[in-house]
């Protein structure tokens, strides 16, 4: 299995791909460059949409009306709030400001839960305490938007997923080379068991990328039909697949030192994509890893679960 580069325009820092089902479209972010993009693999051809700040994550949405659901659009949590956009290019309008210090702490990593919740992660930019917390957004149904608190005590938000069963979340820090899981109840959106699902040594010092010694950082994640997490280890170039159990399945080495997300896609949900980062990467790395920055694609054997759609 090789690594194909998708779309060679690379992002700063790309982040929270999901393959649209509907649309046969991969979306992804780049939050330093403020940009949302979105692109069919088969033409290669990129839209971009600017937006006013950092986009952290995203999700598709759906609008519940008479019994249906119409696809609309999607949700974005930007530095200051999270937003609702009816479709590509519409107005952004805000369903809950940010309840951080927008001058130390941005929305991150984040997606829809299994029954249409929007869950945002933050980041503390400082990175010298662990302020940074984990939200979930219920909008189902006409609800008014209430942005609940649901975990805290991290650096850097990242490597949320549920389980195929949705009965276990996750969520990493990554400073911390940390995962941990609860236990979840989909219906009254309680987490319960926290626990330490996987763990690994910080970086030695005095490393320099291309040095050995370390394995990587845990960031983005993306689960399987069979439960596998498969995490994107941040300056380690490499995705680890785990078992549910936190067991180190496969390692698949990627051709760049930073990857960020992975999500599955594809109409059999059976082709991996893996947005990676470029910015404040020396000249050396990139001389090694060109197309940092760029979003790869690699077949694999089981199907991942699709993309949750956000819905009000």
């Amino acid at each position: 299995m090789t690594w194909q580069t998708v779309f060679a325009q690379p992002s700063a820092l790309g982040e929270s791909p999901f393959w649209h089902p509907d649309e046969q479209m991969l979306y992804w972010v780049d939050i330093p460059g403020k940009q949302i993009h979105r692109g069919n693999p088969t033409m290669n051809r990129v839209e971009s949409w600017a937006m006013p700040s950092e986009p952290g994550c995203m999700a598709p949405a759906k609008t519940e009306l008479s019994g249906h659901a119409e696809n609309s659009g999607l949700v974005i949590a930007l530095r200051d709030g999270i937003y609702r956009a009816r479709h590509w290019g519409g107005v952004l309008e805000l369903l809950v400001p940010a309840h951080h210090d927008t001058t130390t702490t941005r929305f991150n990593d984040g997606k829809a839960d299994p029954l249409g919740r929007f869950w945002a992660g933050t980041i503390y930019e400082p990175r010298d305490a662990a302020k940074a917390q984990l939200f979930s957004l219920d909008c189902r149904a006409g609800r008014a938007p209430v942005l609940e608190l649901k975990a805290d005590h991290a650096t850097t938000a990242n490597g949320l997923a549920w389980a195929p069963d949705a009965a276990t979340v996750y969520w990493s820090d990554t400073p911390r080379h940390t995962i941990r899981a609860w236990d979840w109840n989909a219906e009254s959106n309680a987490m319960t068991h926290e626990r330490l699902f996987r763990a690994w040594p910080g970086k030695p010092e005095g490393w320099q990328a291309g040095m050995p010694g370390y394995v990587g950082r845990p960031d983005g994640a993306a689960v399987d039909t069979q439960g596998n997490y498969y995490v994107a280890m941040y300056e380690g170039a490499r995705l680890l697949k785990l078992s549910a159990s936190g067991e180190v399945l496969a390692e698949f080495a990627v051709p760049a030192q930073c990857p960020t997300m992975p999500c599955f896609g594809g109409a059999d949900l059976k082709t991996l994509y893996l947005t990676t980062a470029r910015s404040n990467r020396s000249a050396q790395e990139l001389k090694i890893y060109p197309d940092s920055g760029c979003v790869f694609s690699l077949r694999v054997e089981v199907p991942g679960l699709p993309v949750n759609f956000f819905k009000d």
